[in-house]
Order: C-alpha cells, then sequence, then structure tokens
C-alpha cells in the first residue's frame, strides 16, 4: 500500500486528534478578534439565520469565518446540487480541519480575506453571490476592515441577494447600514448567549 503524502498525512492528524470542540478553542485562543464566540452557533440559531434563503435560486453561497464549519452541513443539505458554497477564512488551522472533514465537491474551502470577496469569487468562477453568511465580529475587527467587507459584500451581491449576518451585539447594524437600504432583523434566544440575526438584502 502506498504511504499517503506528508499533507494528506497531516489533515488526517488532524481530523484524528482533534476534534471540532477542540479545533474550535484553539481558533479562539489563537485569534480571539476573528473568532466571535468559544461556542458554535446552535441547530436553533442556524435554522432561523438560514431560514429566509431562497435555496433553488442559490448558485452561490458563500460565508465568512466557518471555522470548523458549523453551518455547513445545514448549508449542504438545502444546498443545490449544481451549486457552490466557497467559505472563507484567514486561520489556516480552520482550513486545514474543514479540508480534510467536508468531501462534498460543492464545498471550497478558501484562505483569505473577506474583504478580498470580489476577487475571490471570481476566481471560483462566478460573477456574483446569491447569499453571504458571516459570523465575524465586526467591533473587534482591525480598523477600517469591517466597512471595507460590508462594501465588497454588497457590490458582489446579486440584485435579491442578501448578506447574513448573527452577531451577539446589535452594533453591527451600524456597519452595514450605509451599504443596505433594507436590513431585517431578528433575535434567536437559544443560543449562548443570545444573538442578533440580520438580513442585509440588496435590492
Amino acid at each position: 500500500m502506498t504511504a499517503p503524502s506528508a499533507g494528506l498525512a497531516s489533515k488526517m492528524r488532524v481530523r484524528r486528534w482533534l476534534g471540532p470542540w477542540a479545533m474550535f478553542f484553539k481558533g479562539f485562543v489563537k485569534h480571539p478578534v476573528m473568532v466571535g464566540s468559544i461556542i458554535p452557533s446552535t441547530d436553533t440559531l442556524i435554522a432561523h439565520m438560514l431560514s429566509r434563503v431562497d435555496w433553488a435560486n442559490t448558485r452561490l453561497f458563500v460565508e465568512y469565518g466557518p471555522g470548523v464549519g458549523t453551518f455547513a452541513p445545514h448549508v449542504l443539505k438545502r444546498l443545490a446540487p449544481d451549486a457552490t458554497y466557497v467559505a472563507i477564512d484567514t486561520n489556516p488551522d480552520f482550513i486545514e480541519y474543514l479540508s480534510a472533514t467536508i468531501a462534498d465537491s460543492r464545498f471550497r474551502p478558501i484562505l483569505g480575506s473577506a474583504a478580498d470577496v470580489e476577487q475571490i469569487v471570481r476566481d471560483s468562477g462566478f460573477e456574483h453571490a446569491d447569499y453571504v453568511l458571516s459570523g465575524l465580529p465586526f467591533s473587534t475587527l482591525p480598523a477600517g476592515i469591517g466597512p471595507a467587507i460590508a462594501a465588497a459584500t454588497a457590490r458582489i451581491l446579486r440584485p435579491g441577494g442578501a448578506f447574513l449576518v448573527y452577531q451577539f451585539r446589535a452594533k453591527v447594524r451600524e456597519f452595514i447600514a450605509p451599504y443596505f437600504e433594507r436590513i431585517d432583523q431578528g433575535m434567536e434566544y437559544w443560543n449562548v448567549p443570545p444573538c442578533c440575526l440580520f438580513w442585509a438584502w440588496k435590492d
């Protein structure tokens, strides 16, 4: 039997020794300003956040800060067979973990910044994204990054698409409001801690 490559062996070790909770904690410790919480989102929050997505007309779904892929199985279960799911994260540990644990061909984990979403979407073969999901902690990002991400997201979304944002503080609305005229807001209490939800629509 042929021995696995060094890269594959590394991924196998990650998958074997670090479960999702351990990876999530590791990511929070290494990059606390980039990870919104030490506790992954609940299934109730995920269902609420995704409830307004028109899956039948979704060809490209983008996620910022996927972490260990808490949303991934829920998105992939709803996504059309010929659609694509791009997950962008600045943490190489998370990208390696996602590559090793999610085998779905529709799923593309990409190491990069959400501020570069326009280039990433076009490099993936698309002109626009239908929906963009984000759990990034906008209020703790380096100065200027939050507004840059919101502006780039507004530009890359198709008309009728939406920026789906979940945060523990409603302050995130200040970052996205300059770029989206219509923003629906909700609250999910079945989460630790309770979470503010926003659906910012590109009309």
